[in-house]
């Protein structure tokens, strides 16, 4: 049964519990309201909570544990001689899987039976065959134990599925018989009910969190693994970035220090760019401009925040990167030769610096808008100019928001892929030349992981100790900044 009809069917039987629990508490109190403990609304919800509840955090439950059991059962049957030299046992259950929809595609579209299917004695030539003519993505030979393994994950998967519909759907009606058997006279659904709401509330914000240290778990471990396999001095300090897939990394360089400066440095174009136009915007817009102005220039500037950045990468292309050279090229308008191609630093950096201000301006706006009336008034009375109180007096109070809005434009920089790759070019350099090519963290993090890699490689695990250095970067800026924060900021009684 599909999952969606399965959650259907959920909240079918707790909307007929949630009608069911009201009419039988009005029904115990003889149609009297007032003689209950808690509304028969409440009662109802008491039903619907109790039935609904359960029901889907057990199915969320058995939706994240069936395919770790199924896995771990398919992968032991999977002998060392199917694991294909330049595979890994990943990528062989991924065939795996790709076979067993196979199997499910075929039956569905009547080239082969059930019973086909599940016959052992087929031909493995000749099930690849069938496959393929129902449109199956297989490789170009599935083996005899791979295809075993198919139909032992096709086995497991629907008898699973088959389980979990009837546990589901049993915990739904188990759920609701119990609150409808508690909606009488002196029950006190209210206080269950919002007790049942805060924990709701409580776990919804406990998702960020959890998913938070999933994110950080995941790229630590894989991250360890990777220094297994490569030195660690080597990634820190090497100069050089030059990937090889021919021989288990053995003549890679992956010195990730040429691409941190990248990103470094793009960001850093990119905010000197972003920052004083994003906030004089956003200081023009909430002290001088008027109702009629801002109702239209605030609108405008953020339909920036809604361009892709693909978009905002083709025109780093296309338009960005031809100026500069006509600008800064041999035979442009200065004289100079100092771009030599439209990839470079200073073409990412300016269009990516176009594409922040929207963050920095529209959250600065709205920080210095929130900043008190009565301490500007009180400026005016000591005879302090619009300026001057715009400098003295709303800016370091509006300081802590503005630096937040810094911080997440420039995480917003530093976390860029398509700009980067367009406008920037794929060289892994150290340079103080913005009008050269080069490249950031997050681009060779995609080059690394396109295509089916194996993830046994240090070329592929790299990635994930890209992604921990980001991190560790973008946390260290959240450090700076609450201490700027902190000790610069004005305080106000």
């Amino acid at each position: 049964m599909p999952t969606i009809w399965l959650i259907l069917i959920v909240l079918a039987v707790a909307a007929a519990g949630y009608a069911a629990g009201r009419g039988r508490a009005l029904r115990g109190v003889g149609g009297e309201g007032r003689s209950l403990h808690s509304t028969p609304a409440y009662h109802g919800a008491n039903v619907a909570m109790k039935s609904a509840g359960p029901a889907l955090l057990l199915l969320a439950v058995w939706l994240a544990a069936q395919p770790v059991y199924v896995n771990g059962i398919v992968s032991a049957m999977i002998p060392d001689s199917a694991v294909r030299d330049g595979t890994s046992l990943e990528l062989t259950l991924a065939e795996v899987r790709r076979t067993a929809r196979g199997l499910d595609l075929a039956v569905e579209k009547g080239l082969m039976d059930e019973e086909f299917a599940r016959d052992a004695g087929v031909d493995p030539a000749d099930m690849t065959a069938r496959l393929r003519d129902s449109g199956a993505v297989v490789t170009s030979a599935v083996t005899a134990p791979v295809l075993e393994a198919a139909r032992k994950f096709r086995a497991l998967d629907a008898a699973g599925g088959r389980f979990m519909a009837a546990a589901v759907v049993a915990a739904a009606v188990l759920g609701a018989l119990w609150g409808i058997g508690q909606a009488r006279k002196g029950f006190r659904a209210r206080n269950v009910v919002e007790r049942g709401i805060e924990a709701a509330l409580i776990a919804a914000a406990s998702i960020a969190i959890l998913t938070t240290l999933g994110i950080v778990l995941s790229l630590l471990f894989n991250t360890v693994e990777f220094f297994g396999l490569y030195p660690a001095h080597e990634f820190f300090f090497g100069t050089s970035w030059a990937p090889s897939f021919s021989g288990r990394g053995g003549s890679s360089e992956l010195g990730v220090p040429p691409l941190l400066w990248g990103t470094l440095y793009i960001s850093l174009v990119a905010l000197l760019v972003a920052v004083p136009i994003g906030l004089f915007s956003a200081i023009y817009l909430s002290e001088y401009a008027g109702s009629g102005v801002r109702s239209v220039a605030k609108p405008m500037l953020e339909v920036l925040a809604g361009i892709p950045t693909i978009v905002y990468g083709l025109f780093a292309l296309l338009t960005v990167g031809p100026l500069l050279v006509d600008v800064f090229g041999e035979g442009g308008l200065l004289g100079v030769s100092w771009q030599g191609g439209g990839r470079s630093v200073m073409t990412a950096g300016l269009v990516m610096g176009v594409m922040l201000i929207p963050f920095v301006s529209s959250l600065s706006d709205d920080i210095i808008r929130a900043v008190p009336r009565a301490m500007r008034d009180g400026s005016y009375g000591l005879g302090a100019t619009r300026s001057e109180t715009i400098k003295r007096v709303v800016l370091p109070a509006a300081l802590p928001g503005i630096v937040g809005a810094v911080l997440l434009a420039a995480s917003r920089a530093i976390g860029e892929t398509m700009i980067v790759v367009l406008g920037a070019g794929a060289a892994a350099r150290l340079s103080l030349n913005p009008f050269e090519a080069m490249t950031t963290v997050t681009a060779k993090i995609v080059s690394q992981l396109t295509g089916d890699s194996d993830f046994a490689s240090p070329e592929a695990l790299v990635a994930f100790a890209l992604g921990m250095t980001l991190f560790v970067i973008t946390l260290a800026l959240n450090v700076f900044a609450l201490y700027i924060v902190r000790n610069y900021r004005e305080q106000y009684e």
